[in-house]
């Protein structure tokens, strides 16, 4: 279960950016978290609810932004979003090997006092 890891990741990098603000409690932390990413947003709660004990964070609440897939389709010089795994352009057919969004794991935003 990596998201274990990555929430572990996330919550420190938060507390020491409270830190540097001099902040002594995290009240929220946004993430964005791509439908490719591999990542599953229930996990990511479960492990966040575990890993915030002991820290500013631990009465903070995580929000999560799902980011869709969307590729770019070279012929048709423009990004769709695939019906499915394989980026196939709903216009032209082709196969995209761009993706432009959909693999994110980011800590968009806190919020602090």
């Amino acid at each position: 279960m990596h998201e274990v890891a990555i929430m572990e990741e996330t919550v420190a990098i938060a507390c020491q950016a409270a830190q540097r603000q001099n902040a002594h409690k995290i009240l929220s932390l946004t993430m964005r978290i791509g439908d490719l990413s591999g990542v599953v947003p229930e996990a990511l709660e479960f492990a966040f609810a575990a890993v915030t004990q002991g820290t500013p964070a631990k009465q903070a609440t995580l929000k999560i932004e799902r980011v869709p897939i969307v590729c770019h389709c070279d012929p048709c010089d423009r990004p769709f979003s695939p019906a499915d795994l394989y980026c196939e352009c709903p216009q032209c057919g082709h196969f995209s090997q761009h993706i432009i969004s959909g693999k994110e794991v980011e800590l968009k935003s806190l919020e602090v006092i």
